[in-house]
């Protein structure tokens, strides 16, 4: 069996086209806000994150306002593209929409789709966020995974205590922490579901991400300072989770 999908996502931001397109179409800007770290070059969008290392074929780029890769399809059929339509609005804001497509092949494909929605709606939400807050600024990645995580629920109620929060937060809920090894944080919740948790502070984005292959994530975005803070994640990772 299997099933095709389209999952579309629209939002308008206070940034110009100019500015969007730097953020859906050049390396340094999907940077600061998708996952990992990413290339465009010859054609294609390469993103590294962890073990993961997907490529994406260039079918449309017609600046500013359209720009669409897909990955290969695959033996099963299985195959993922991406477009983003830009379209500039009154007093300097733009609308823009993101389309996710594609086949995922299997019996289990729903399990699949649920998890790859909750995670498109945290990437689209982090994507408004950065033109919303920090348009014009590239950001350096920090992927970090933890253990293994045998209870979900016990994992995010873990988290959410960790970070001062309720157990169910929304956007807005203030968050503040201070993770061994780094300067406090004091920031707000921009976006949270039953799998993914976005905070934002003046010069960073923080998220944590329920991970296919079983940890929690952080995958964050720092929009200030060039330290390494990949190894203090990982131990405030391996901390937090230890008992899985």
């Amino acid at each position: 069996m299997g099933q095709s999908f389209e999952l579309p996502q629209e939002a308008t931001v206070g940034a110009s086209p100019e500015e969007v397109w730097a953020a859906i179409a050049t390396g340094p800007g999907i940077d600061s806000w998708f996952m990992g770290r990413n290339e465009v070059a010859d054609g294609v969008v390469r993103t590294v994150f962890g073990q993961y290392t997907p490529e994406s074929t260039v079918t449309a780029s017609e600046p500013p306002a359209r720009f669409a890769h897909a990955s290969p399809t695959a033996e099963d059929g299985r195959f993922v593209a991406y477009e983003f339509l830009v379209e500039g609005r009154d007093q300097g804001s733009t609308t823009l929409r993101m389309v996710t497509s594609g086949f995922l092949p299997g019996d289990d494909w729903e399990t699949e789709f649920e998890a790859m929605s909750l995670g498109l709606a945290m990437f689209f939400a982090t994507l408004v966020a950065y033109l919303t807050h920090f348009s014009g600024r590239t950001a350096t990645p920090v992927t970090e995974f933890g253990p293994h995580v045998a209870d979900w629920p016990r994992a995010w109620a873990v988290l959410h205590r960790e970070l001062g929060l309720p157990d169910h937060p929304k956007p807005g809920d203030p968050v503040r922490f201070t993770p061994a090894g780094l300067a406090p944080i004091d920031g707000v919740v921009y976006f949270a579901n039953a799998q993914t948790l976005g905070v934002r502070t003046p010069d960073a984005i923080y998220r944590f991400l329920q991970g296919i292959g079983g940890s929690m994530v952080a995958a964050h975005h720092l929009y200030t300072g060039t330290d390494d803070q990949g190894p203090a994640w990982h131990a405030w990772l391996d901390r937090v989770f230890a008992a899985g």
